[in-house]
């Protein structure tokens, strides 16, 4: 009775991470929902493809933000251009100074010339649904301080379904959806959104306190917790959404090797291992599968993990059931991407993105 046990255990380890993925609900008077002044903070580099998707989610919502500012981060497409064209403030980031990451300097400008009361910081591969944004601001207007919001994953390509696990763990290693939901207060906040008290951004240093940080908004948590602000992690179906790496393998690899080692290091220690527990689970169940002395109890298994694995997968994105009953492809996938984001931010220490060499923390 020993394996079936420890079976049980590591298979309840995921549910006590991502037990609970929690929603926005929708804003019941869209109109009313907005009671400061919202600044919509965007940093980019090259992303003239992506910015029309969002900048028009943005002005069509049933209450568009007070102000929309694009800090164009040296790109050499048109992003500049096509924000303008859109309607968006451009402001032209000063060449990066040592210290900095590219993102953390393009935010942090955003903030100097924000006038608003809210910030909104978004990663430009995002974008709202219809009346979204009012759904947001509401959750948030109920406690204020700080809050951050798991894009929807909207999958399309074949190597998107790979993503699976970095989305699941990366949600996880947060610590805002588990079994307590506000009960525990998140250790850290997503990348993509972050919506905070303009007063509060500013009284912990803003973006100049994590300006070396590649999970900048992780970092920000742990300066955010100590001094009062309130902190909540929020899943984004059917209100906020965004589609990754869709140019293929090579820049899939590139985006979740470049933080990924960093967010494992950083992780607390109980969440971290309660994460390293699921996915032994994972790997036994589906070794399990092909053993032939525990055949019976190897397929009941398998089937309560992919039966996991799918309520999971459809709380965070548009994944294919097939990618349930198949997890230990996307598994692999994520154990060999690990692998090399851990190498390289021990050995070579460095990745390049968009055109620039970032040191990995």
């Amino acid at each position: 009775m020993t394996l079936p046990i420890i079976l049980a255990s590591l298979w309840l380890a995921g549910w006590m991470v991502l037990g609970r993925i929690k929603a926005c609900p929708p804003a019941a008077d869209v109109t009313a929902v907005r009671k400061q002044e919202l600044s919509v903070i965007i940093p980019a580099r090259n992303e003239e493809y992506n910015l029309p998707r969002l900048l028009d989610s943005l002005r069509g919502q049933p209450v568009p933000p007070d102000e929309i500012i694009v800090v164009n981060d040296a790109s050499t497409d048109r992003t500049a251009a096509v924000a303008r064209e859109l309607g968006a403030i451009v402001l032209e980031a000063p060449s990066l100074p040592d210290g900095w990451r590219g993102k953390t300097w393009a935010c942090y400008q955003g903030a100097l010339q924000a006038k608003g009361e809210w910030l909104l910081f978004l990663d430009a591969d995002t974008w709202f649904e219809p009346a979204g944004l009012p759904a947001v601001l509401a959750e948030f207007a109920q406690r204020g301080g700080a809050l951050s919001v798991a894009p929807w994953h909207r999958v399309e390509k074949l190597h998107e379904q790979f993503s699976v696990f970095f989305n699941l763990i990366m949600l996880g290693g947060t610590g805002g959806f588990t079994l307590l939901g506000d009960r525990l207060s998140p250790r850290g906040l997503l990348g993509q959104f972050l919506l905070i008290e303009a007063a509060a951004y500013r009284r912990i240093g803003g973006h100049e306190a994590v300006k070396g940080q590649i999970l900048e908004n992780f970092r920000l948590a742990e300066k955010l917790r100590p001094a009062g602000v309130p902190l909540r992690c929020r899943g984004g179906r059917g209100v906020f959404s965004f589609r990754m790496y869709p140019l293929g393998w090579r820049e899939m690899m590139d985006g979740w090797v470049k933080g990924f080692a960093t967010g494992a290091g950083k992780t607390p220690v109980p969440l971290l291992l309660l994460v390293i527990a699921w996915l032994s689970g994972l790997l036994m169940a589906a070794g399990g599968l092909f053993s032939a002395h525990i055949a019976p109890l190897g397929c009941v298994v398998y089937g309560l993990y992919a039966a996991q694995v799918a309520w999971l997968m459809r709380r965070v994105g548009t994944f294919r059931w097939t990618t349930a009953v198949l997890f230990p492809v996307p598994l692999i996938f994520y154990f060999a991407v690990f692998t090399r984001s851990v190498w390289r931010a021990t050995r070579k220490k460095s990745v390049t993105w968009k055109g620039r060499q970032i040191h990995v923390d």
